[in-house]
């Protein structure tokens, strides 16, 4: 299939519109059976329960070509997992997941010709989402409901490629205990804007967010989690409830124990102790992994060994290791990769 005509090396991270999405309503206690549509635009009640309470939630994945020229995702079905999760504290029906990956494989042929080609640096970004759609006025979960899948192409998420960010100790707090932050919900990003619009304002490129209940301890930031590096070589990310449960971070954490031999731990990590780390990075599905070189906590600056200009040697090596997972010169592990066509 030719592809569209479109500078791939240069892209953004932006919406751009493709030529199919998938849609499927739940009315009546089921879901219908979905399809793909041209329309892009949605109709819905001045009063629906997305407009009036936040009921939506949403999940991030990508296709991409590999060196072997095949279109792939990387672990759907973890992906429809979290929304079912996600889906269940918000109130709302969940989407099964065998029809989340249908779903996805759709989207993702449907639109292959703006699947990037492989060494362009671009992806294919895929967002699946719900949301409650019939009128609601009273606070309660709706009673119906849309499945979306749409598809962008994008290119780094990070202006400047894997130049090492500069983040800031928040005055904001991201999420509480027993809250939503461990769920890929659109109300915990919107309470984000503020504190990231902020941070931008005073010159740094993230947040960093601090437990809610002691103030002591790193959980994450705005759309990525942690992932820290000893001076002696051991990969450690921090522990929280209110942690969203990164499929990135997971996959790094395998990755640095099964394929180099790291030891990993998943504790809780304080503050006070980052300055005694050699390296850190922030990763998720539209990184991977961004290295960071500088923390300020309100004035003191925290410098990481690894500096301010390029990834760290173990960072790298895990950004090499699973970027080659995914562009299939390093054999992945068992139904890790996807194909598509």
């Amino acid at each position: 299939m030719d592809k569209k005509n479109i500078d791939w090396e240069n892209l953004g991270f932006g919406y751009i519109t493709t030529d199919k999405r998938y849609v499927s309503n739940f009315k009546d206690g089921k879901w219908d059976e979905g399809g793909l549509t041209e329309d892009a635009n949605i109709t819905m009640s001045e009063c629906a329960g997305v407009l009036q309470y936040a009921q939506t939630i949403f999940e991030g994945l990508k296709a991409y070509t590999t060196e072997g020229g095949r279109i792939v995702t990387f672990r759907p079905d973890l992906n429809a997992q979290r929304m079912v999760d996600s889906a269940k504290r918000l109130e709302m029906p969940s989407f099964p997941a065998d029809r989340f990956v249908e779903a996805v494989e759709q989207v993702v042929r449907a639109n292959a010709a703006y699947v990037p080609p492989c060494g362009s640096g671009a992806t294919l970004y895929i967002r699946p989402y719900m949301f409650g759609i019939n009128p609601v006025i009273g606070v309660k979960p709706a009673d119906e409901y849309q499945f979306r899948v749409f598809a962008t192409p994008v290119g780094p998420y990070f202006k400047g490629g894997v130049k090492p960010l500069t983040l800031c100790v928040s005055d904001f707090d991201r999420a509480a205990p027993r809250g939503t932050g461990h769920i890929k919900a659109g109300l915990n990003y919107a309470m984000s804007l503020h504190a990231i619009v902020t941070a931008h304002a005073n010159g740094f490129d993230e947040n960093m967010y601090l437990d809610s209940a002691t103030r002591t301890k790193v959980e994450e930031t705005g759309g990525a989690n942690f992932i820290f590096i000893t001076k002696d070589n051991k990969v450690v990310t921090p522990h929280s409830d209110t942690i969203l449960p990164s499929i990135t971070r997971r996959s790094l954490l395998y990755v640095a124990e099964h394929y180099l031999g790291l030891e990993v731990e998943e504790r809780d990590v304080y503050l006070e102790e980052v300055k005694d780390f050699a390296e850190c990075g922030l990763c998720g599905t539209a990184a991977v992994i961004s290295p960071v070189g500088k923390i300020v906590d309100h004035g003191k600056e925290i410098c990481l060994p690894s500096g301010m200009e390029k990834m760290g040697p173990t960072i790298q090596k895990l950004y090499d290791t699973l970027t080659g997972i995914q562009m299939g010169h390093i054999e992945a592990p068992e139904g890790w990769i996807r194909v598509i066509e």
